[in-house]
């Protein structure tokens, strides 16, 4: 069974050229069945039943795994068994027998525009790590993009004098995406004097701690670290959270956010449907349509406590 799970995590790197967070998740969560099955007697994945199935779902239930987790495990093994089908390690796929939990649908959580100002006043300009995530916080929300593309974005894929970002999307899909001029203007400055600091580092020491850590990689990131490396994930998210915090924003910030906010203040503000897919990159507009639902919550709740006859 493990030689099957790994030519699926093969074909998820080469073919499908799927992120490290994806192959890790499905690597991990599907092994996490094939170890269930293996203790009870099964010996290959074409074993396993619908009634096993059942079983593995009412353990997920009593080990405490959220609804979210058991339908994504469901999901990850459905597809796993739809690659076992195509390359004749199986007959069937008993993954289809089992219905997954219904998912109540959650509307994104967007800041609001107060909020957002003040998120973007939150650094320091004085300082290079200031002037960076001031950089960072406008693109986030000015082109509406994932965290995961901020981080990897390279030099060579700015154009600050036609206001353009070339991003590498989910899929490896590229796309084109516009920017105002507050966030050209934070880039730029970034780019003119913190990035040069923190590329070059502040003090010899620094610069003795990044001998064999900064890579070729590295030398063309947008965004960089301390050591002259490129900015993780991990690190902006707590960032982020201490600048949310330096704002008065009470509940829990996100970088997702910031794009949530990007896609409702657009709707808001006028933009059709068709652009703000094409913006953020969404392959069908049935995924951009839950931002109008944001965008009419918005406005119900403007017209409950404004309108004379709505209240209640």
């Amino acid at each position: 069974m493990q030689a099957e799970l790994d030519s699926y995590v093969l074909y998820l790197r080469t073919e499908r050229d799927a992120s490290r967070h994806t192959i890790s998740n499905y690597r991990r969560e599907i092994a996490q069945f094939m170890r269930f099955a293996q203790q009870r007697g099964v010996g290959g994945w074409a074993d396993v039943t619908p009634a096993l199935l059942r079983n593995w779902l009412a353990w997920l239930h009593a080990e405490g795994y959220v609804k979210a987790s058991i339908v994504r495990r469901i999901s990850e093994l459905r597809v796993f068994y739809a690659f076992l089908q195509r390359h004749g390690v199986v007959n069937q796929n008993p993954v289809q027998a089992i219905a997954a939990p219904r998912m109540p649908q959650r509307l994104p959580r967007p800041l609001t525009v107060d909020e957002v100002n003040a998120l973007l006043a939150s650094p320091d300009l004085t300082t290079p790590q200031g002037q960076r995530d001031r950089a960072m916080l406008e693109l986030l929300y000015a082109a509406g993009l994932r965290i995961s593309e901020l981080v990897a974005l390279d030099l060579n894929n700015l154009d600050l004098p036609q206001g353009q970002v070339r991003v590498m999307g989910k899929g490896a899909k590229e796309r084109i995406t516009l920017i105002g001029a507050p966030a050209a203007r934070a880039l730029r400055i970034y780019l003119d004097q913190g990035r040069v600091k923190l590329l070059q580092g502040e003090s010899e020491s620094a610069a003795q701690s990044r001998i064999g850590r900064a890579s070729a990689s590295s030398q063309k990131a947008v965004f960089l670290n301390r050591f002259g490396s490129r900015l993780s994930v991990s690190m902006f998210t707590r960032l982020l959270s201490g600048y949310a915090r330096a704002a008065g924003i009470r509940r829990r910030v996100t970088p997702h956010m910031l794009r949530h906010s990007f896609a409702t203040h657009m709707l808001d503000g006028g933009a059709d449907l068709r652009s703000v897919q094409e913006l953020l990159g969404h392959e069908s507009v049935s995924t951009t349509q839950i931002y109008t639902q944001v965008s009419q919550s918005h406005l119900r709740d403007t017209l409950n406590s404004a309108h004379p006859r709505a209240r209640r």
